[in-house]
This record gives structure tokens, C-alpha cells and sequence, in this order.
């Protein structure tokens, strides 16, 4: 038995087969940071802290002559996603059905997807996680209602970036209006988001967790995802009519280049 008690669970393994796929697509659609962050991991679910190297100072020592210092470390923090199977759905998967209901998979893991890429731009400040559009070092520019004018934009901040000597290549996080305007804008004819590909030459990625943009570099060593456990789904309880399940992973994110990164924000 491990800690995900799934051998717990009234499914059999079509029924977590399918499960699991639909949670695995989600994810992928839905999780942006990990496309733009360096990944380290996974490394289970025993993994508690990355370590910084450094040390602070403590006071009153037990030994009077003695010098001591505590390692410093930054803690993982743990996701936990709960959803609700209908166990009549789960009997028609076993049975061969094509068509069971996974609709709350399908939210748990964008619930979960969305949680993360929170943290890693946001900053998440109870668990001493910063986010990459707060720590930024670099003046924020406005995005215009007029988003032909967009690659002006984009090619400004990856300007500030290279007079802050910082490379390339470069992406873009675009929030979901910003992507849903540029998908749609043309100039002359040519679409604008074609525009900021070519003057990024990085990938151009779907943030939901994004509010307007950020242009970052991709040099690497500038901003870390740290996974122990990668998302993963364990069994909570059952009743005769239902099967309670959760989507779970634990990680943390260290930023070492805030001027890696220039936020874009709506006026």
C-alpha cells in the first residue's frame, strides 16, 4: 500500500485508465510554467525542500564557544484536488463504454493545473514562493486595446531585456485575452501573432493563470520548477453511489533572474 491508497478504490484498471488519460491530456493543455521554467524532478514524494546552500546564524548556542548556523531551504508545498466519480460511470468503463462522464476529472486537473502555474507567476507568499510578474525587475509596459500594435510592444521588452544582458531566445506567456486577441488579429492581412514569433524566436505559450502577458528569456538558470511528487491521483473514499478521488503533487519554484523577465500588463 502506498500513500495514494489506490488499490483502495472500487475501479478497475479500465476504469483508471481512463481516468488517468483524460487528467494526463488536461494537464498538458492546461499547464504553462513547465514550458518555460527549468525542471527539476520529479523526485517523490519524500522530497521536502530544495536546498539553497546558504545559512543563517542562530543565538544562544547550547555550547557557548560554538559557532552555529541552520541550513536554509526552500519547502515544498503539497496540492491537493478533490473530485467525485459516479461509480455507475466507473461500472460502464469496466464494462468497455466509450463514453463515461469525466467532466470532473477533466476540472480537478485544470484546478490543480491552474495551482501551480498560480505560484510560478503569481507568487504564492505563505509558502515563501515568488512570482515571476512580481519579482520582475523591469518597469511593466502596458498593453494597448489596439493589438496590431502588439509586436511594437513585444519587441520593446525583449529590448529592455538585452540592454539588461540578458539573451535569448525569448517566449511569451500570453493570459487568455491577450492570446484570444492576437490569434484573431491581422495586419495587412498577416497575422499578428506570426509578428511576435518571429521577433521572439522562443515559443509563444496559453496561460490561463496569466493576467496579461510576460516576455521571458529562455537561457535557462533563471527560474526553476522543483517537483517531488508529479501530479498524481490518489482514492480518498467511496459510498454506494460515489468514489470521492484527488489529484495530488507537491513542488516549489526558485526565481534567480528577475531581470530575465518583463511583465506586460492591461491599462
Amino acid at each position: 500500500m502506498n500513500h495514494l491508497h489506490r488499490e483502495l478504490a472500487p475501479i478497475t484498471p479500465n476504469g483508471w485508465a481512463e481516468i488517468e488519460e483524460e487528467a494526463s491530456q488536461t494537464l498538458k493543455r492546461m499547464l504553462a510554467g513547465r514550458k518555460l521554467f527549468d525542471f527539476n524532478g520529479p523526485h517523490g514524494w519524500d522530497r521536502a525542500a530544495v536546498n539553497l546552500g546558504r545559512v543563517k546564524p542562530l543565538s544562544d548556542a547550547p555550547e557557548s564557544s560554538a559557532r552555529v548556523r541552520q541550513r536554509v531551504v526552500q519547502p515544498l508545498i503539497e496540492s491537493r484536488v478533490p473530485f467525485e466519480m459516479d461509480r455507475d460511470e466507473l461500472e460502464a468503463a469496466a464494462r468497455g463504454a466509450p463514453d463515461i462522464d469525466l467532466d470532473a476529472v477533466a476540472d480537478a486537473a485544470r484546478r490543480a493545473a491552474t495551482m501551480e502555474d498560480g505560484a510560478l507567476f503569481n507568487g504564492y507568499p505563505e509558502a515563501g514562493i515568488d512570482g515571476v510578474m512580481q519579482v520582475s525587475e523591469h518597469e511593466r509596459l502596458t498593453i494597448s486595446n489596439d493589438y496590431s500594435r502588439y509586436p511594437g510592444l513585444v519587441a520593446e521588452a525583449t529590448n529592455m531585456l538585452r540592454s539588461a544582458g540578458v539573451d535569448g531566445p525569448y517566449a511569451i506567456a500570453l493570459g487568455p485575452e491577450c492570446y484570444t486577441e492576437l490569434t484573431r488579429t491581422t495586419e495587412q492581412g498577416y497575422p499578428v501573432m506570426e509578428h511576435v514569433r518571429r521577433i521572439l524566436k522562443g515559443p509563444i505559450v496559453w496561460a490561463p493563470a496569466v493576467d496579461g502577458a510576460v516576455v521571458l528569456s529562455m537561457r535557462g538558470g533563471d527560474f526553476d520548477l522543483h517537483v517531488g511528487q508529479d501530479f498524481s491521483i490518489g482514492y480518498s473514499h467511496h459510498t454506494e453511489s460515489t468514489v470521492t478521488l484527488y489529484i495530488q503533487s507537491s513542488f516549489t519554484s526558485l526565481i534567480f533572474g528577475p531581470e530575465a523577465a518583463v511583465p506586460l500588463r492591461h491599462a
